[in-house]
């Protein structure tokens, strides 16, 4: 795992310079459309338990937990802002968790970090997932992401665990860049997801 984790600081550096255009870009927009906070940050659970707060850019109005479907959120919600719809849809909304990633608290590639009434609904098989660090996107993402269940998922990551390699990781982050240019799976088939409000999972 040293090597992998040599290439996430590799690959966060890098990532940060290319996408520095794009980090004042969306921050200037979400300053402009409601001064609300520039980042969602929400605690996660890591590699072997251990919590850490996650970043993403905020991509919904102040307060949307209060407002139209509560803790959910569809393709057409109004609580999404101007900006959010485009950081979504690309998902330039991930980018802020290249700090997660050069602070050591997720990697590049690996299972989605999850809340921890998630984790505490785990089995003794599925606690493997936290055998490795999350990642920003991971096997499970580029292989159905939003238009599969939770077990289905898990499934996947826990294939991720048994069978990673450095090449399986070029490999989905690949695929990663294919999805986010097709813009497939940002949401579930039925048109809802549960979002970046309170304690629930959103866009994972």
């Amino acid at each position: 795992m040293i090597l992998k984790r040599i290439i996430d600081i590799i690959s966060g550096v890098i990532g940060l310079i290319i996408t520095s255009p794009l980090w004042l870009y969306v921050v200037i927009k979400i300053k402009t459309e409601d001064r609300g906070p520039v980042f969602f940050v929400q605690e996660r659970v890591g590699r072997n338990s251990r919590l850490f707060r996650m970043y993403k850019f905020r991509s919904m109005v102040v307060g949307a937990e209060k407002k139209g479907l509560g803790v959910f959120v569809s393709t057409d919600d109004e609580r999404i802002t101007k900006i959010g719809k485009f950081i979504r849809k690309t998902s330039i909304d991930e980018l802020p968790q290249l700090i997660n990633v050069l602070k050591g608290e997720m990697s590049i590639v690996g299972p989605r970090p999850t809340l921890e009434y998630q984790v505490e609904r785990y089995n003794k098989e599925q606690k493997r997932r936290l055998l490795v660090k999350p990642g920003i996107t991971g096997w499970a993402q580029v292989n159905g992401r939003n238009n599969m269940t939770w077990p289905e998922k898990i499934k996947l990551d826990l294939w991720y665990v048994d069978h990673w390699s450095v090449g399986l990781d070029l490999k989905i982050i690949g695929r990663t860049i294919i999805l986010v240019i097709k813009r497939k799976g940002i949401y579930a088939e039925e048109g809802i997801i549960v979002d970046e409000i309170s304690r629930i999972d959103y866009k994972d």
